[in-house]
């Protein structure tokens, strides 16, 4: 099967039977969004949704986080991987929104990327959900499952997969499919046991074999 016809199938699957797909992180606002994206660093988005309630209970926004101690944010996150690293970052974050942007999060990938803790996936999720951008965020379900089912070929860096997925999928899916594929990774084609033989999109899956 072609490639085009790959991403074809994938757009018309997912826009049929999951054309609502949105991040599983809870936030309000913004700011709250960039804060839990951070967090979310090599963690769970569940796990992140349990410590970020009470955060964002003392910390509501850039200007009270900015003004923070690395010690009260630590005590706050310290479930989350490298809480010490993140608690910095928080900081130095907040400091910048405040400092650099007048305390509004902005909205251009190359602006983002200046924060303190904000690497380009986490710049792309904001720029793709908040400010409904057509950007691709690559995280290890994307980079996974779309190498997995043919979209990408060879992509070696996470920069590589973007750029390859961005070239096919129409700018009106892009939101969406960053989704579709992060939850897809997340609850069918996981990385140890991936569920082929219940899988529903194996019929254009350029690595499905049916488990005997």
């Amino acid at each position: 099967m072609l490639k085009k016809e790959r991403f074809k199938h994938f757009i018309e699957y997912f826009s049929t039977h999951q054309p609502i797909a949105e991040t599983e992180l809870m936030y309000e606002n913004p700011f709250q969004l960039l804060v839990a994206v951070i967090l979310s660093a090599q963690c769970t988005d569940k796990r992140v949704n349990m410590v970020t309630p009470a955060l964002f209970k003392k910390f509501p926004d850039a200007k009270k986080l900015a003004k923070a101690e690395v010690e009260d944010v630590f005590d706050l996150i310290r479930s989350i991987s490298y809480p010490n690293n993140k608690s910095k970052h928080l900081i130095g974050m907040a400091q910048m929104l405040i400092n650099d942007f007048k305390g509004v999060v902005p909205a251009e990938v190359e602006a983002l990327v200046k924060l303190p803790g904000v690497g380009r996936k986490t710049a792309n999720v904001i720029a793709s959900v908040i400010y409904n951008q057509p950007t691709m965020a690559v995280d290890t379900h994307v980079f996974r499952v779309s190498a997995r089912i043919g979209l990408t070929t060879r992509a070696k860096t996470p920069l590589q997969a973007e750029k390859q997925l961005i070239e096919h999928i129409p700018e009106e899916f892009v939101a969406r499919a960053h989704h579709w594929l992060i939850l897809h990774g997340r609850y069918t084609c996981t990385a140890r046991s991936p569920q082929c033989n219940s899988c529903k999109i194996s019929f254009f899956c350029k690595s499905f074999k049916p488990i005997k």
